[in-house]
C-alpha cells in the first residue's frame, strides 16, 4: 500500500465517520472458502530476545512517500544539554531545476522528490525493571535529511571524507566541539578519523567542522548503479533509559549498543571532500516551496 502520509489521518476519520452506521451479520466461512484467501497482516508482531534486554518489534505493512518541515525540534533536554536539536529539519526535498535525477527518475523543477519509508515499526526493550527503552524506525528508508543541527546523539554510518591532495577517503566521526575527541553523545561537530584513531581531538577548519556544514544528507545504501539509492533497513531513532541498549540489526547479524538518551541512526553512502566540508560547507537542498537558497539556514 503506498499513499501520501498526510492520507492516514482522513482515512482513520472516514472509518470512524461510517463505523456507526454499519450493519452485518456474522456468519462462519467454510475451510474450502478461507482456503481461497490470501493477504498481509496489516500489523507484524515479533519477540526477539537479546543478552540483556527482551525485544517486541511491531511492524505496520504500510509504505509512506512524504515530504515533512519541522520549523525547530529539541528532543532529550536534559541534565542542562539536548540530546537532538535542529531547525529547519526536513525529510524529502524539491527538484531545483530541470533534469535533477534522483535513484535513476529524472524530475524537473519543482517537482517533489520525497522520502521513502516501508513498513514502519516500533521496537519496545524490556528488563527486570520494565520498560528500557524504545525505538522507532523503517524496515526500508531512502531519501533527504536537511537540517540545521547543533546537537546530535547518535551515528552517521557510511559517510566519508576525502581529502582531496592524496585522494584517501575516511571515515568519519562526531565530536563534542573543538579539541574535543570522537563522542556519539550530544555532538556539535563532524570531521575525519585518520586510520581508525577516534584519540584525534577535532580541530575545526581542519580535520572537522560544525555539524551547521552538513546541510544535507541522503540517507541510503548504495545502489546498483552510479548515482543510485538504495534503501537501507538501518534508519531509526531511539529513546533509552539506561546505557548499553543493543538495539539489534532487521536481519539479527548485528547490534548497535547504544546510551541513555535519545540515540538517531541515519545510514548514507555520501562522501564530501574534506575541503568543502570544512570550507563552504554542503549545500542545502531545496525544502521549502519559495527557494529559500542552499546556505539560508
Amino acid at each position: 500500500m503506498k499513499t501520501q502520509a498526510y492520507g492516514y489521518a482522513a482515512l482513520a476519520s472516514f472509518c470512524l465517520g461510517i463505523s456507526p452506521v454499519a450493519q452485518a451479520d456474522l456468519k462462519p466461512i467454510s475451510d474450502d472458502a478461507m482456503g481461497e484467501v490470501t493477504g498481509q497482516a496489516f500489523m507484524q508482531v515479533e519477540n526477539i530476545a537479546g543478552e540483556n534486554h527482551d525485544f517486541t518489534r511491531m511492524t505496520l505493512g504500510m509504505d509512506v512517500e512524504t515530504r515533512v518541515n519541522v520549523d525547530d525540534i529539541q528532543v532529550g533536554q536534559i541534565d542542562g544539554g539536548t540530546d537532538f536539536s535542529a531547525s529547519h529539519l526536513a525529510l524529502g526535498h524539491i527538484a531545483r531545476a530541470d533534469g535533477e535525477v534522483f535513484n535513476g527518475r529524472t524530475y524537473n523543477e519543482g517537482e517533489v522528490i520525497p522520502f521513502e519509508a516501508q513498513r514502519p515499526y516500533i521496537e519496545l526493550a524490556e528488563d527486570a525493571q520494565g520498560l528500557a527503552g524504545f525505538r522507532m524506525g523503517f524496515q526500508q528508508a531512502r531519501g533527504s535529511v536537511s537540517s540545521h543541527t547543533t546537537s546530535f546523539s547518535g551515528a552517521m554510518p557510511g559517510l566519508k571524507v576525502r581529502e582531496e591532495v592524496s585522494g584517501t577517503i575516511y571515515d568519519t566521526a562526531l565530536f563534542a566541539g573543538e579539541g574535543e575527541t570522537a563522542t556519539n553523545y550530544r555532538a556539535s561537530h563532524i570531521g575525519i578519523v585518520p586510520n581508525g584513531d577516534e584519540a584525534l581531538s577535532c580541530v575545526s577548519g581542519t580535520n572537522c567542522a560544525p555539524l551547521t556544514n552538513l546541510r544535507s544528507i541522503i540517507v541510503g545504501d548504495e545502489g546498483a548503479a552510479e548515482g543510485d539509492v538504495a534503501f537501507t533497513d538501518g534508519f531509526f531513532i531511539g529513546f533509552q533509559r539506561d546505557d548499553n541498549v543493543a538495539w539489534q540489526s532487521l536481519d539479527g547479524a548485528n547490534t548497535i549498543s547504544v546510551g541513555k538518551g535519545v540515540f538517531i541512526n541515519l545510514p548514507t553512502n555520501m562522501t564530501v571532500d574534506l575541503s568543502q566540508l570544512t570550507g563552504e560547507g554542503v549545500d542545502r537542498l531545496r525544502t521549502h516551496q519559495v527557494d529559500m537558497g542552499t546556505k539560508l539556514f
